[in-house]
């Protein structure tokens, strides 16, 4: 049984950081005596607190940096990590340039990441002292556990991952009065982090208007906003909420029935919390992003995706039928 102090980096974005979260709960089994700090951008803390296996969330205005452009902020982070408490290992699990930097500059024993030809940026794997081989292409929540494997020895396998417990956690804030006891909840989650991963605001207009559920639409930025209005002129028995912190997100997600959307964190939020649903798939590949089970499904378009260079012109997401997305919902909704 092994005790040290253990950080984990993971920046961004929603998804990747949930993807990468399941690995907690398995470090702790086997190595209930350590202690583990995750190390995130100041502005998705919420979708790490009240995590139960993490003693201490390490916060980093990288974004707030680059958005003010202040170079004197970013030299602030940068002190401030130099002078933390030395860690035993520092585990990089996003293997960007701009964290293997940060885990470098964290002070520890062993600075863990992967190796040059398994790194989408390359130059990254100059900032470890460890390296690992994992192919990019391979599923990017069992190349986490894989990581953390051959770091740490923790023997996860892809069954744990399938049989993982729900690991999101959150504060009870929100009154979720627009919630139905007569009619299944879905959440629709109109955008994603590029135009070429949402499925089109009238193909979920039909799906809303052809199915006899409680449909709420959920919205991050302002991109996101003017879909869900579009989804809303066109559909308007939906409920187009007001926008909501990142920790009434995952109890919103946690109380509904069903989960629709494209390629995207808050999508991958409901796998994290053991709900239904349905994720869709244009330009980016399936296989690499979700695990399916029994109640977590993709419906991919006929793109031929290269995992390894993404094509965001390929708006193939619009040509998935919309019969298929709601045989999928009502599938699951039985």
């Amino acid at each position: 049984m092994l005790s040290m102090r253990l950080a984990i980096v993971k920046l961004s974005a929603i998804g990747d950081i949930v993807h990468a979260m399941v690995v907690l709960q398995f470090i702790k089994d086997r190595h209930p005596e350590s202690s583990i700090d995750w190390f995130v951008d100041h502005s998705l803390r919420q979708v790490l607190q009240n995590n139960p296996h993490i003693n201490k969330i390490q916060t980093i205005r990288l974004s707030e940096a680059k958005k003010k452009k202040s170079p004197k902020l970013l030299v602030e982070e940068i002190f401030k990590l130099r002078k933390l408490n030395k860690y035993d290992v520092v585990i990089d699990l996003q293997n960007l340039i701009k964290s293997g930097i940060i885990s470098r500059l964290i002070p520890s024993k062993r600075t863990v990441g992967l190796d040059k030809n398994s790194s989408r940026e390359k130059l990254a794997s100059v900032f470890y002292n460890q390296k690992f081989i994992v192919d990019h292409s391979s599923n990017v929540i069992v190349r986490n556990a894989t990581i953390i494997n051959q770091a740490l020895d923790c023997n996860i396998t892809e069954r744990d991952l399938y049989e993982k417990k729900p690991f999101l956690f959150y504060e009870k804030d929100l009154e979720l009065d627009y919630l139905l006891s007569k009619k299944p909840n879905v959440v629709i989650i109109p955008g994603a982090s590029y135009l070429a991963k949402t499925y089109p605001p009238s193909s979920y207009a039909k799906i809303i208007e052809k199915m006899d559920c409680n449909f709420i639409l959920t919205w991050g930025n302002d991109a996101e906003y003017l879909l869900a209005q579009e989804i809303s002129a066109l559909s308007p028995k939906t409920h187009l909420i007001d926008k909501i912190t990142l920790n009434d997100l995952k109890l919103l997600v946690s109380k509904v029935d069903l989960v629709i959307g494209g390629d995207t964190g808050p999508v991958h939020m409901a796998w994290a919390l053991g709900v239904p649903s349905i994720t869709i798939f244009g330009p980016t590949p399936g296989y690499r992003n979700i695990l399916e089970t029994d109640i977590n499904k993709m419906i991919e378009s006929d793109s031929n995706v290269n995992p390894n260079k993404i094509d965001k012109n390929d708006y193939s997401i619009k040509d998935i039928e919309v019969e298929n997305v709601i045989a999928k919902a009502t599938e699951l909704l039985i």
